[in-house]
């Protein structure tokens, strides 16, 4: 979590817990408990984004699949269509 093991975590709280009075636990409790909520929140928000991109990202692959086919069937036609009149022109 974060680069911290558990044993840290654990060192870290059981500093806190001799450090912050009894009487103040309940308030450091809320504050942690809206913290984790937001952050909670906020990692929702962002997978909801990241999937709505990657379903718009999804959608849009047939239709630049659809042009660059289309692009090369032209370029494929106007190579051949040169190549035919190259050779009309060199009978002539």
């Amino acid at each position: 979590m974060f680069g911290i093991s558990w044993t840290e975590f654990l060192v870290i709280l059981l500093v806190a817990i001799c450090v912050v009075p009894a009487k103040y636990w309940p308030e450091v409790a809320r504050f942690f408990a809206r913290v984790f909520k937001y952050i909670r929140n906020l990692v929702w928000q962002i997978t909801d984004f990241t999937e709505s991109v990657q379903q718009r990202i999804e959608l849009e692959k047939p239709i630049d699949d659809l042009l660059e086919n289309a692009t090369k069937e032209v370029f494929v036609s106007r190579k051949t269509t040169k190549k035919k009149q190259t050779k009309v022109a060199k009978k002539k």
